[in-house]
């Protein structure tokens, strides 16, 4: 949101909001607002740099120069030496899984990032880059940074139960489904002039497939006395593969709300019934319930207890 939606009087208040929160993780990316919000963060920590786990993403290709350049072009902008994480932020078609690997390699070695990950890389495609690490005796990847929330459930069939396997942290962005579980959207209420609702197709899409869905969340978000945004947030939270869910915030209000949402505490049958309210589970046949397949394998796969990282 810096240098987007937030000037940057805006932007430094969020960020002292923040700290004064206890919120000690900060994700970013070179890409957000052509580098401007790398910016606005830079200046605004100045001083709290050790109070805050700073991740960034690579901009440019996945070959071993454009990953080295891009991290001096980020650590230019936010005014540092090093960042705490460093992540390749989208695989592409092509790519060099051990170039890719040599150039986060060199980074770490460096200094200029303490830890390397990546985001929305499907499970196979993490183990195969952390098996060349791990043959070449260079940092593993150790986080997948994903799109998780009541619709996009994708990561429940491999990459959350490779987390729990493999220690890998998952951070999940977008848990309020581009503002459909906020609350403001409802059925019968149009929407907001200039909202997303009347640009964004995701919105149109899923409010139209699931408006039935989120109102009776919205409704359950009522009578547990918690606005639905937090309920959302707190939802994702309840995974123990989900090591912490992004919020994007463009306002000083709209973080203290969000933050709140750490306080909330879902009961195991509290978490059932907000998961039944949405038809978004992955169908896969064998997941039915046959007489005599307990373990067919979909299930399996599912299974985020099935090992234990020693």
């Amino acid at each position: 949101m810096f240098a987007d939606k937030c000037d940057y009087p805006q932007s430094e208040m969020i960020v002292r909001t923040a700290l004064e929160l206890g919120i000690n993780f900060i994700d970013t990316a070179s890409m957000y607002s052509k580098g401007a919000c790398e910016e606005y963060l830079g200046k605004a920590l100045q001083g709290h740099r050790d109070e805050i786990f700073i991740a960034t993403k690579v901009l440019k290709g996945l070959d071993q120069k454009s990953i080295t350049e891009s991290i001096d072009e980020s650590l230019k902008r936010l005014q540092m030496d090093y960042v705490d994480l460093y992540m390749i932020h989208w695989p592409v078609p092509g790519m060099v899984i051990k170039e890719m690997m040599t150039g986060l390699n060199q980074v770490v070695k460096d200094g200029k990032a303490k830890y390397v990950g990546c985001c929305n890389f499907p499970a196979w495609l993490l183990a195969s880059a952390n098996a060349v690490a791990v043959e070449n005796g260079w940092p593993k990847l150790v986080c997948n940074q994903v799109a998780y929330n009541l619709f996009e459930r994708g990561i429940e069939v491999e990459i959350l139960p490779q987390a729990m396997a493999e220690g890998i942290a998952i951070m999940a962005y977008r848990p309020l489904a581009v503002g459909l579980l906020s609350g403001k959207f409802r059925q019968g209420k149009a929407f907001a002039e200039k909202s997303r609702g009347t640009t964004d197709s995701r919105v149109i899409t899923w409010f139209t497939q699931h408006s039935d869905s989120i109102e009776r969340f919205v409704e359950f978000a009522e009578t547990k006395e918690v606005p639905p945004a937090e309920l959302a947030v707190a939802w994702v939270s309840y995974s123990p593969a989900v090591t912490a869910p992004i919020i994007g915030v463009s306002s000083v209000d709209q973080l203290k709300d969000s933050s709140k949402a750490a306080d909330i505490k879902l009961t195991p049958e509290e978490y059932k019934t907000i998961t039944s309210m949405f038809n978004t589970d992955v169908k896969e046949e064998g997941l039915q319930l046959f007489p005599g397949l307990k373990y067919n394998f979909p299930r399996l796969r599912r299974n985020l207890f099935l090992t234990k990282k020693e």
